[in-house]
């Protein structure tokens, strides 16, 4: 699994007009994308490593101070442009395989305590952000 975390002031997800997830204090949207080799469990430890990511002000993490996520799936992060102009996608998980491991993240950080906003799976998202600091991680699972 393949995730790009940043700080945010806010975020925001809007699928067709309206407002599917958003967060409106300091928290993280994490950018999720998924591969053909992935699985549960490496759904879970990505969940606890975002959950104990000390990126927040202060050197805290969410779990320390509670702050929320916002979740999207993200197809691309798997996405290889090395040859050419146009990116390839075989890399990334097709949507049977991959929905269910973004959902299982979520359902995860949950279970850990956290607040979980997310997106709309496979939809045309329009991702708002006030990025803090900035801060933007890459994580690899």
């Amino acid at each position: 699994m393949r995730a790009v975390v940043q700080r945010v002031g806010s975020a925001s997800v809007v699928v067709d007009g309206a407002t599917v997830g958003a967060i409106d204090e300091p928290g993280l949207l994490v950018l999720v994308g998924v591969t053909h080799t992935d699985t549960p469990a490496e759904a879970a430890k990505l969940a606890a490593k975002l959950w104990g990511l000390r990126i927040l002000s202060g050197e805290k993490s969410c779990s320390d101070v509670g702050a929320p996520l916002l979740v999207v799936s993200q197809f691309t992060l798997y996405g290889d442009a090395r040859k050419g102009r146009r990116p390839t996608w075989q890399a990334a998980a097709p949507g049977p395989v991959a929905e269910p491991l973004v959902e299982a993240v979520c359902a995860e950080l949950r279970a850990l305590g956290a607040h979980v906003e997310t997106g709309v799976f496979g939809a045309d998202m329009k991702v708002s952000l006030t990025n803090d600091g900035p801060i933007t991680l890459i994580l690899e699972i």
